[in-house]
């Protein structure tokens, strides 16, 4: 499956599956538009799943169809989806993102500062490059975003120091693990073909390492893979509980803060004067 994240690989393969399975196991190329009709109607009205979860399977569905079995379906006629649900963002004030960052420690509180300070998604944070930061202009580059888009955000200055030191801790990880035969990332698409060596490059290291290695069997490389997503989401409810907030805040809630606290001109993270242009261009869509 060129071109799809590891992630998107396994969700389309778990949604093939289920197709599979619901249709008792019968070949897809069997199969068409009145089965997968069929699937995603019921995945609606009984499963009660989310639009985005339906949306999901859908282009599962297809990418097997179209991608592997050179098969185009025409119309989905009589399809229910399933509906979204209109929900009003939570906006923590200033002082909320105060007492929450005050209850985290070490890269959860690097990271969760981060989110807020350049409007960051977790995704995007954890997968942080050492190239993404550039310190002389105060800019994070993510890359491959939502809808797969590159953009600039801020880098603020008040974290700065403690990325610094970040990276120096990093980089003696990456010594070790280079001594010891392995020191190699996943890298985005086809890179990895393109430039064979370049997943053991510095510039290409994760900002926020996993602590253990894996090896990738496509390739017996022994690798790190960035901070998992729960360690964060786990640390930032926990500080939400010690802080007595009482909304439902998450590590997508430093976003919307962040966004709406701009707009007000009450964001408290010191950031270059340069970083007007960056910050509206990272204000979530």
């Amino acid at each position: 499956m060129a071109h799809y994240s590891r992630r998107t690989e396994e969700a389309y393969l778990g949604w093939i599956r289920r197709f599979i399975v619901f249709h008792g196991k019968r070949h897809p190329a069997l199969l068409g538009e009145a089965e997968v009709t069929s699937f995603l109607s019921t995945l609606a009205t009984e499963k009660k799943v989310a639009s985005s979860t339906q949306n999901q399977a859908l282009s599962a569905l297809l990418f097997l169809y179209g991608e592997m079995l050179k098969k185009d379906l025409a119309w989905l006629e009589g399809l229910v989806r399933a509906r979204g649900p209109r929900r009003l963002p939570v906006v923590l004030s200033r002082d909320e993102v105060l007492a929450i960052l005050s209850q985290l420690q070490g890269r959860p509180r690097l990271v969760a500062t981060l989110l807020y300070g350049g409007g960051l998604r977790l995704s995007e944070g954890l997968r942080l490059r050492i190239k993404d930061l550039d310190f002389s202009a105060s800019q994070i580059t993510v890359r491959g975003g939502k809808g797969n888009k590159d953009r600039v955000t801020l880098l603020p200055a008040a974290v700065q120091e403690a990325m610094r030191r970040q990276l120096e801790v990093v980089h003696r990880q990456y010594q070790t693990d280079l001594a010891r035969g392995a020191g190699w990332v996943e890298l985005p698409l086809a890179l990895g073909r393109k430039y064979p060596n370049a997943g053991r490059e510095w510039p290409w290291q994760w900002v926020f390492p996993a602590a253990r290695h894996y090896m990738e069997p496509r390739t017996g490389q022994i690798r790190r893979h960035h901070l998992h997503e729960s360690v964060l989401q786990r640390a930032v409810r926990l500080a939400v509980l010690k802080a007595r907030i009482t909304r439902p805040a998450s590590c997508h809630t430093f976003r919307h803060s962040f966004a709406t606290h701009l707009l007000q001109g009450v964001a408290f993270l010191p950031c270059h004067p340069s970083g007007t242009e960056a910050a509206a261009a990272a204000l979530p869509s």
